[in-house]
């Protein structure tokens, strides 16, 4: 790789874009600093980085990220055995509390799910003894050291501050007096030199003794220190004194802490931008709508969907291949047709992949590890150095040719033999390619030579590709055709724009009789291969839908199995109980019989028994399956039935007008034909609910967001969106979301702060961490 291709192909864009997205100055520094590899360990365990991390953000549960500094400077200084400031310590601990969280964070099913990050961050050291020793003597947001770091620090500042308020009590006195309020220019207390000072007018010196310590630019204000308070200003500067003196202890003694863990600290930061480095790529990927490339050892390339990442808008995906049936590819076409995009977008993605992050292609596409991507791309023509475009495109193919030996190479030619006398240009292109095509270099080259077409049809290995053209609407259609050539479509615009018929006529005429039959050809090639292309895109929009509707179908039997289940288990529960409860009764009927005296008692306990026994059967008809509905169509002998009421199965031996005789495993019995169900027929209402809220599930979570904006609404708009915006989210299943309204005054998020308390579905929320937004984003854990 040479600094020229990166600067070519706008790879130190991509990598501004990408340091936008970390979180710590180490992060965006490495990001600036990124460079291909060309190890294939190294490039998968960097992709493995970026895909891990695009989980974990898509998980939703914030990564502890925040409180990373770039300390180096300060843990070499500390090594070394110099003091730090209250705010190095303070970033010190911050970082320590970042390296300590972010350990913790990638253990239990984090190392299942990150494996590579998890493996990252064992590399952690933690030191809660210098954490805790620096959060009880800094104070992180004011960066000074706590009043209770020590008890002698306490106590001095406990003084200052008494003979502070001495200080200002007798000033007070002083301002406010009717005798010297007069003299004073303003009233107000100051300090100068560290002294408490009155603003006095020039004229009035000798009114207010004291000492003069300094005077206004005018010389009309004099800033005196009056000889009431001089002497408290002694002690208090004393006391200051001794106050400094036992910060600098304490700081001395913190440093000395640091220093001993200098070499890990400074091995910590090197793994914290690592891990910085690796949720910036997933960031990116997911800006991109990126996915992880398939990285081969076989310098084939394969790019399906892909897109140039620096292209704004609705951005044509092209799908390229080379390597594998050909290693050399000639894209022909119009101007602005897209050729040169397609060239940029297989080196940038090459560098892309090669450099750990994920492509803005589909899944599936693949891209070889090359030692050197090469690339003659635009014009550098230089006056100074009496260079024409021809003499600078050919300077640098000369260097090209030094270096591209063999198959790890990938070069980029655009206009190959352009800005010279075609002919000579033509053959000078094809003899370029003929020997980086025989040393096997992974060649892609665009032209307008009709030559080179000729040549790529008739050699091995070398394919023809163009940019599609719609003569029907004079502009490119910006898709790469691979197999088929360029066509010529200057007789076509020139039609279409109203050119005599006569001239085209004639012009046409004058095309050699191969000319006019190749680009006839290839006209009825690409009228075939749109309609070919439609019919593919027609059978698998089909496919898709039979799918879509076989999963549906699938999930609907599966509820409609589930619940027959439940029904049947319940009927079988609720027939045992009645077997059961007359069971009892008729034992109790047969000691009643047995214990009655005479005939008439026992035909009396008889009738009772066999309106009882009714009583049940007539339960028992009752309906158990209330999901099948009856029967109007003809029954059949052999047809399998269900027993309605019973929920047994059987077979149909007889029929007659309006009963059956059924086989029910080892019983047969005569049933009314309308309690008969086929099964074939059999009809069951699905739990029409739960599909049509499953499929509002998927919906919901396909196209909702995980952050809304709420800046620039009122609190009465915020909260009615916020409403209804968190109703979505639950249904969706997401489990956080982030809530952006901006710092401002601050009531938007009081408002929104105290709604959330009281929503019944919000377990807890919290500010955002400094890579979220701060204050100004509010992150909301939701009841799964």
């Amino acid at each position: 790789m040479n600094e020229r291709t990166y600067r070519v192909l706008e790879f130190e864009k991509i990598l501004a874009r990408l340091s936008t997205y970390a979180g710590s100055a180490l992060g965006r520094e490495l990001a600036l600093k990124l460079r291909p590899s060309c190890r294939p360990d190294e490039i998968k365990a960097w992709q493995a980085e970026t895909t891990e991390a695009r989980l974990l953000v898509q998980s939703g549960e914030p990564v502890p990220l925040g409180g990373i500094h770039d300390l180096r400077a300060a843990f070499k200084k500390a090594g070394l055995g110099g003091v730090l400031s209250p705010e190095e310590l303070a970033a010190v601990g911050e970082t320590c509390r970042a390296a300590r969280l972010l350990k913790a964070f990638f253990r239990g099913e984090k190392a299942e799910l990150a494996p590579t990050l998890s493996a990252l961050a064992t590399g952690l050291t933690a030191f809660p003894e210098l954490e805790q020793a620096i959060a009880e003597a800094i104070e992180p947001e004011e960066g000074r050291v706590k009043d209770n770091a020590s008890p002698l620090l306490a106590r001095l500042r406990a003084q200052i501050r008494t003979l502070q308020n001495r200080i200002r009590d007798k000033l007070e006195a002083l301002l406010h007096g009717s005798t010297t309020r007069k003299y004073l220019q303003e009233a107000l207390v100051t300090v100068r030199n560290g002294r408490y000072v009155l603003p006095v007018k020039q004229e009035f010196r000798q009114a207010i003794p004291g000492i003069v310590h300094d005077q206004s630019a005018s010389g009309a204000t004099l800033f005196i220190e009056p000889m009431a308070i001089v002497e408290i200003n002694n002690q208090l500067r004393q006391v200051e004194a001794e106050e400094e003196k036992e910060v600098g202890r304490i700081l001395a003694a913190l440093s000395a802490l640091v220093g001993e863990v200098a070499a890990p600290a400074q091995a910590n930061l090197a793994i914290l931008a690592r891990l910085d480095l690796a949720f910036a790529k997933a960031r990116y990927s997911q800006a991109l709508n990126g996915t992880e490339p398939v990285i081969n050892a076989e310098s084939y390339l394969r790019l399906l969907g892909a897109r140039h990442p620096l292209l704004e808008g609705k951005v044509v995906p092209i799908d390229l291949e080379l390597g594998r049936g050909f290693h050399t590819l000639v894209i022909t076409g119009p101007n602005t047709g897209g050729k040169t995009v397609s060239l940029k977008t297989a080196g940038l993605l090459t560098l892309m992949a090669q450099s750990g992050l994920h492509l803005p292609a589909l899944s599936g596409s693949e891209v070889g590890i090359f030692t050197g991507v090469y690339c003659d791309i635009g014009d550098e023509q230089s006056i100074e150095q009496s260079l024409s475009t021809f003499s600078s495109h050919m300077t640098n193919i000369i260097g090209i040719l030094k270096e591209a030996r063999d198959e790890t190479c990938l070069v980029l030619l655009d206009e190959l033999g352009a800005g010279t006398d075609p002919a000579e240009g033509a053959t000078l292109a094809i003899a370029l390619l003929e020997e980086f095509h025989r040393r096997g270099v992974r060649t892609i080259a665009t032209t307008h030579y009709g030559d080179l077409k000729v040549f790529a049809y008739n050699t091995p290995g070398v394919q023809n590709a163009s940019v599609e053209f719609d003569p029907e609407t004079l502009a490119p259609t910006y898709r790469l055709l691979i197999g088929l050539p360029g066509r010529s479509n200057a007789l076509a615009v020139a039609s279409r724009l109203g050119l005599d018929p006569a001239i085209i006529a004639r012009a046409r005429q004058l095309l050699s009789p191969g000319e006019r039959r190749v680009e006839d050809l290839i006209g009825e090639i690409m009228k075939e291969r749109k309609l070919l292309e439609q019919e593919r895109r027609d059978a698998s929009a089909l496919r898709l839908r039979a799918q879509r509707e076989e999963q549906e179908l699938q999930a609907e039997l599966a509820k409609l199995k589930t619940k027959r289940e439940e029904l049947l288990k319940a009927a079988r529960a609720e027939a045992r109980a009645l077997v059961r409860a007359t069971r009892r009764e008729m034992e109790d009927l047969l000691r009643s019989l047995q214990e009655a005296e005479d005939q008439r008692a026992r035909s009396r306990l008889a009738n009772q028994a066999r309106a009882a026994i009714q009583a049940h059967l007539a339960e028992l008809e009752e309906p158990l399956l209330p999901d099948a509905e009856e029967f109007r169509g003809e029954l059949e002998v052999g047809m399998r039935v269900q027993l309605a009421g019973l929920g047994q199965e059987g077979e149909i031996l007889d029929l007659t007008a309006d009963q059956a005789l059924v086989q029910s495993g080892a019983v047969r019995l005569w049933v009314e034909q309308n309690r008969l169900t086929p099964l074939a027929k059999q009809k069951q209402k699905p739990a029409a609910g739960g599909i049509k809220m499953s499929a509002l599930r998927r919906e919901k979570a396909a196209n909702i967001s995980p952050e809304l904006d709420l800046r620039g609404m009122t609190v009465e708009e915020a909260l009615h969106v916020t409403d209804k915006y968190l109703d979505e989210a639950l249904l969706a299943g997401l489990p956080w979301v982030r809530l952006i309204h901006g710092k401002g005054t601050g009531a938007l998020r009081s408002a929104i702060a105290d709604y959330l308390k009281k929503h019944p579905r919000v377990c807890k929320h919290r500010w955002g961490e400094s890579n979220e937004g701060g204050m100004g984003v509010t992150v909301v854990e939701l009841q799964r």
